[in-house]
């Protein structure tokens, strides 16, 4: 707390200037640090344990659906990364190559791991023989190297990053396609029930969709800056790798085939969108699933009854300490106001005040930070209550976070409106689509948009409607938006 860290309060507002107010609330809360390296960051302990929580979480739920962790290596051969034509044109101008080692030069360059696809089918090539060694479903947890870009934004777009990747084999088309709704409901689960965050499911345009796939499809954000944040997204491959690698088996029928895949991730990037989404101009507000510490206990008093305030403060830290994560502040150098603002801008759910007062009366002022409402509660009702105000204060961001995406989602019937919206509006432009490149294009060059995805619940109404660039008929409905 002390020197060069010493805690600095929020001074931009986030309706203001929110890049301003995004970049002091990370690491004036302690969330994140920068490094010496561009677009590299630290995770710091409250971070690390929010995607603890994720990494949990995620992979339960991975291993409940029969998925099986591994590790592949960080390098990969330029060889194998060229294998598939389409995976290593889209990745190229994002990966860093390792070419020496001390003095010499190796023998072949090196790819620092931007995407797993290439080293893993290697070896699965040499797994899958039979019918009977399918389906076989694998997940790493890592981190990749992705260096395309000028100007990194901290968690929601850095050069380095942690995630899952899930690299799924089948023998069939449609077994294949049936995973699709179970790891995109997976993913919409943690980001429902962990982070509190909605987002809008779609399929990717073709200039959109992962390098290498047949089809993508993710879960989009809204930030309140208007622009759009990609979730997680599932990438069905259908042949193209297997085809590349050589991943083939013999069928029931005694033929050779080849195998039909799939790939799926959830990254730290939703750390960023969290912090964007449910922050305020005094700091964080952490869901809490993921606060390291959901409630601080903060002790009030003078020399005269500092004794006994602290003992009292000790009891209700015990009380507690089974029920949920809860730290007492009982340090001696800080003023109570000074520990009020530090936690508020930390994003703690929770903070309790206990004083003589309190003390006496037999209760405690709980106050949610999500509110910042006091309210004086009996003591012997604090675990009771303090469970129920957490899982008020994760209903209320999800309801807020909701409300945000539902008011930036704006159906647009002109292509001026379309223009007019993204420039001073932001958010989704949802919009009737005739699928061709060149109006999707056109959109991006006037606009600055692209299509974030073409949401899957909605599509049925493109059948009465005309393409808002072009007048043709419309195939499908967009989602255009500025994004990260």
């Amino acid at each position: 707390m002390e020197g060069k860290e010493e805690t600095a309060g929020i001074t931009a507002k986030k309706k203001e200037n929110f890049d301003e107010w995004y970049a002091q609330v990370i690491i004036r809360s302690k969330f994140v640090d920068y490094t010496s390296v561009s677009g590299c960051l630290v995770f710091r302990p409250d971070s690390y344990f929010a995607w603890e929580v994720i990494q949990a979480a995620t992979d339960s739920l991975l291993k409940k659906d029969g998925i099986l962790n591994t590790y592949f290596p960080l390098l990969i051969p330029k060889a194998l990364l060229e294998k598939e034509s389409e995976h290593i044109r889209g990745f190229f101008p994002e990966v860093a190559w390792v070419t020496k080692t001390g003095d010499s030069d190796l023998s072949e360059p090196l790819a620092v791991r931007p995407t797993s696809e290439a080293i893993m089918y290697e070896s699965i090539s040499g797994w899958v023989r039979s019918w009977r060694d399918l389906p076989m479903r694998l997940n790493q947890w890592n981190s990749v190297l992705r260096w395309e870009f000028k100007h990194p934004t901290p968690l929601l777009r850095t050069r380095e990053f942690l995630w899952n990747e899930g690299h799924s084999v089948f023998a069939s088309q449609k077994e294949a396609d049936a995973e699709k709704d179970v790891i995109i409901g997976l993913y919409l689960k943690i980001l429902k029930d962990y982070l509190a965050l909605p987002g809008i499911v779609g399929r990717k345009s073709e200039s959109e969709k992962f390098a290498g796939a047949v089809a993508s499809y993710s879960i989009e954000h809204i930030l309140p800056d208007g622009r759009a944040v990609q979730g997680p997204p599932f990438h069905s491959d259908g042949q193209k790798f297997s085809k590349a690698f050589n991943i083939s088996f013999i069928n029931k029928e005694g033929k050779q085939e080849y195998a039909y895949q799939n790939t799926f991730a959830i990254t730290t990037r939703e750390l960023g969108v969290m912090v964007a989404t449910h922050g305020d101009d005094r700091g964080l507000v952490l869901p809490p699933k993921l606060a390291r510490i959901q409630v601080v206990i903060v002790p009030i008093y003078n020399d005269n009854n500092k004794e006994r305030v602290l003992k009292e403060a000790e009891k209700l830290c015990t009380t507690l300490k089974d029920k949920v994560r809860v730290y007492l502040d009982d340090r001696e150098v800080y003023s109570p106001g000074w520990k009020f603002n530090e936690w508020e801008l930390k994003g703690v759910p929770i903070r309790l005040e206990l004083g003589e007062r309190d003390i006496n009366s037999s209760k405690v002022v709980m106050v949610s930070r999500t509110t910042l409402e006091k309210e004086a509660i009996p003591i012997s009702d604090v675990a009771g209550r303090v469970s129920a105000l957490l899982e008020k204060i994760h209903e209320d961001l999800y309801k807020k976070a909701e409300q945000l995406l539902k008011s930036s989602t704006h159906q647009i019937e002109t292509y001026d409106e379309l223009k007019q919206t993204i420039k001073t509006k932001g958010g989704f432009a949802q919009v009737a689509w005739c699928g061709n490149a060149s109006c999707e294009s056109k959109v991006k060059e006037d606009t600055g948009a692209k299509i974030t995805n073409m949401p899957l619940d909605i599509q049925d109404k493109a059948k009465a409607k005309k393409c808002v660039v072009c007048g043709s008929p419309a195939k499908h409905i967009a989602n255009f938006a500025k994004s990260y």
